[in-house]
């Protein structure tokens, strides 16, 4: 029997194929690895290891800071409170250009992806993002929603993994419409513009909607980093890169060659109108409903919230929309008024104060100028910030007299300079000012509301904080009394002679009180319109005499008027201080039948969601007869046929030389306007009260204080100071004929009683001219 050979104890050589079976395994050892570690990336992701992920009810509703806006009569939006100046649009408000662009340039496979493309990931791995990032416009949204930047890379690695996963859920929750409107109202393009809705306005003075399509471009370039593309400090960048979403327009087939090719020629068009506080339309209203709205909300409380506290509405975070009466158009036209005629009056003043030793403040001495400047100087908003960070009355005193570099106020443009704070309230004291308030005197709607000529420099509002002295403006209360209680007919003839009341009697307190007229004029007899017309002073005190100053205050009271008023003769000339409000809101008693309605600035309040919080009531009250009230009106049009208004007819009277002060001469105005001037003593305050049948108006200018005036009555008064404002004003609303302000006559009660023709009321008196109870 043989033996057995012994079994080798040299290793077999492995063969090719358990070598590529070992391969195999290893690969889809490590594949399967790979894909559990993505999978276990994104799924720590989701439970929220690098970082709080938002719930379900956070993708429901992502929160978003919305500013409040402001919705003028007309639908234009003339301003917004805002942490974040958003104001969210559907997508139903976007043009089609728009999503076009945005696609086109950001995301061209939106449509064919639910969140991440797969695509260009692997394009952006693979060429390291050389050639274009991967990120979609649902990535995007989430970064912008949910994650933020970071400048740690580690961090923003993670970040990026958080943002496929809330990018794929958004896709869930939302359609492709919902997440590019989500997206463009969440995007911030720098200066005050975070939405698309806001750069729309703030750099173009448009609504999304009508956008053109080189606009929309401009919007969509900004997408990639409006820090870089910032249009107004790299405009030639911002073309280019807007040229590139041209191109891709093109490329994706939303434009033709030629039409590419059109658009890239047009240059970069922006129309920046800023919507910071200071700027814009209407900064003086917005101020006083930002007032209002900051009482209406601590009174209307949204409700109780889960720990049972009162929660109220934020008008800076919950985007509110406040309708109001103010008319965008009409607003427009009367800052353009004052603007145009303030800065004209200004060269004229600061001429005549250049050789003015006290200037710009007049019958003064050295030691009163020195008082004023230092009483402005105590009540600075500069001496409060100081107080506030400890400094000592030395120190801050000493700051007065130390040149600092600041922004100066100027009618060509702001100017920068270096001057001392001391400087700085004299510069600013020469400046005159001026307010406008006008108001349908029908509804109590405010159509326009000017409280300055500059916001920024001059926050004092002479519409509503103001209270100034009328002078003759107050002259239609007294003769509206004495109408209403005596049956007076504007023809009735009352002696121009000095009158003396006593002291103790009528309202005179301590002594005898003997008005002057103005022109030193006391002969003969003069009718009642002719009297007002030429606001003759003894005539108004002669009627006072007779009437009393109670029934007077009463009457004005009646019509809204709220300041105080003490019950003296001297009102009877205008003595007394009322705001420009005021004015409007009892002037308007006479257009509207003797009826007042209290002015009314907000009709109403919606939140985020359309449901209204708040609903105006309008507040009326009949104050004096139909009769008096159209007597009295009758009256005021024979200021502007042939008396201190007459200039609105004819233009400057030819003694003068004002054809460079009196702006917009002249104005030709053919149709019945109701109306009364004001000049108070030594030129301080120039008054004009002007009505139409559907439209009363009151304008007032004069210094911040009561020393800054001019010389004479030539230029100091109110015909030349505050009626071309009204001129001005008005002849910009009629031009604008969808605003229908009226050019017809006033409405005539029925069975009128008194007399207001009066070449018939001569025929009918002829026998007795004159009221002999006038004539004592």
């Amino acid at each position: 029997m043989a033996k057995a050979k012994p079994r080798s104890t040299k290793k077999r050589p492995k063969t090719p194929i358990n070598n590529t079976l070992k391969y195999i395994k290893l690969f889809w050892i490590l594949f399967g690895s790979g894909v559990f570690f993505i999978i276990l990336v994104f799924l720590l992701a989701s439970w929220g290891v690098y970082g709080e992920m938002p719930t379900f009810d956070e993708l429901e509703n992502p929160q978003n800071d919305l500013a409040t806006q402001i919705i003028s009569s007309d639908g234009v939006q003339i301003g917004t409170f805002f942490k974040e100046n958003r104001t969210p649009v559907s997508y139903e408000e976007l043009p089609q250009h728009l999503v076009e662009a945005l696609v086109a340039t950001e995301d061209a496979r939106y449509y064919e992806h639910s969140g991440i493309d797969a695509r260009g990931t692997l394009r952006a791995f693979v060429f390291l993002g050389s050639k274009g990032g991967a990120s979609t416009i649902s990535q995007q949204l989430a970064k912008q929603l949910f994650t933020g930047g970071s400048k740690n890379k580690l961090e923003r690695y993670l970040q990026k993994i958080q943002e496929w996963v809330i990018a794929t859920r958004l896709e869930r929750q939302y359609t492709k419409k919902e997440i590019i409107t989500m997206y463009l109202n969440k995007y911030d393009f720098l200066n005050q513009a975070i939405g698309v809705s806001s750069a729309s306005r703030i750099y173009f003075g448009k609504n999304p909607q009508d956008l053109k399509k080189e606009e929309a471009a401009v919007l969509v370039g900004m997408l990639k980093n409006s820090s870089l593309f910032n249009p107004l400090r790299r405009p030639e960048k911002v073309k280019t890169r807007r040229d590139v979403v041209l191109n891709q327009m093109q490329k994706y087939g939303y434009l033709t060659e030629k039409e590419r090719d059109s658009l890239k020629q047009l240059p970069l068009q922006l129309d920046y109108s800023p919507e910071g506080h200071n700027d814009g339309t209407a900064t003086y209203f917005r101020e006083y409903v930002r007032s209002w709205m900051s009482k209406w909300v601590k009174e209307n409380p949204k409700g109780e919230n889960e720990e049972g506290e009162q929660e109220y509405f934020d008008i800076y975070r919950d985007g509110l929309r406040i309708n109001v009466t103010i008319d965008s158009r009409m607003q427009r036209y009367a800052e353009e008024a004052v603007e145009e005629h303030m800065a004209n009056l200004q060269k004229e003043f600061d001429k005549q104060e250049e050789k003015n030793k006290t200037s710009p403040f007049r019958d003064i001495s050295q030691k009163e100028k020195k008082m004023i400047i230092d009483r402005a100087l105590r009540n600075s908003a500069r001496r409060k910030k100081m107080l506030k960070q400890g400094k000592s009355e030395a120190e801050i005193e000493k700051s007065y007299d130390e040149k600092v570099k600041m922004s100066v106020f100027n009618w060509r443009g702001e100017i920068d300079t270096i001057m001392t704070p001391r400087d700085s309230v004299l510069y600013y004291k020469k400046f005159l000012r001026s307010g406008l308030m006008s108001m349908e005197p029908q509804t109590g709607h405010v159509k326009a509301w000017v409280g300055g000529v500059n916001y920024k420099h001059f926050q004092y509002d002479h519409v509503y904080q103001g209270a100034r002295q009328v002078g003759s403006t107050f002259k239609p209360f007294v003769y509206a009394t004495a109408i209403d209680q005596l049956k007076l007919s504007p023809c009735d003839t009352i002696p121009k002679s000095q009158i003396t009341i006593s002291a103790g009697s009528n309202g005179v307190v301590d002594k005898d009180w003997t008005p002057k007229n103005s022109d030193g004029d006391y002969a003969g007899y003069m009718s009642l319109k002719e009297a007002l017309a030429k606001s003759v002073n003894t005539i108004s005190a002669r009627l006072m005499d007779r009437i009393g100053p109670e029934p007077i205050v009463r009457l004005v009271k009646k019509m809204g008027v709220e300041s105080e008023i003490i019950e003296v003769a001297s009102i009877a000339l205008g003595s007394v201080d009322l705001k420009l409000s005021e004015m409007v809101g009892a002037y308007s008693t006479f257009a509207n039948q003797g009826i007042y309605t209290k002015p009314v600035t907000i009709t109403s309040i919606e939140d985020k969601n359309g449901t209204i919080l708040y609903q105006f009531v309008p507040e009326t009250r009949d104050v004096i007869s139909k009769e008096a009230a159209y007597v009295t009106i009758n009256l005021m049009e024979g200021v502007t046929q042939s008396g201190s208004g007459v200039r609105l007819r004819t233009g400057p009277s030819s003694r003068y030389d004002l054809k460079n002060v009196v702006t917009g001469h002249p104005y030709k105005f053919r149709n019945p306007i109701a109306g009364k001037t004001g000049t108070t003593q030594n030129q301080s305050d120039g008054w004009f009260m002007g009505i139409v049948p559907n439209l009363c108006t009151g304008v007032w200018v004069g210094g911040d204080d009561r020393a800054v005036h001019f010389r004479t009555t030539t230029f100091g008064q109110g015909a030349t100071m505050a009626l071309p404002v009204w001129g001005l004003y008005m002849q910009k609303c009629y031009a604008d004929e969808t605003l229908k302000v009226s050019k017809g006559a006033f409405k005539k009660p029925k069975d009128l009683s008194i007399e207001v023709d009066c070449r018939a009321f001569k025929r009918n008196n002829a026998q007795d001219e004159n009221i002999d109870e006038f004539s004592l």
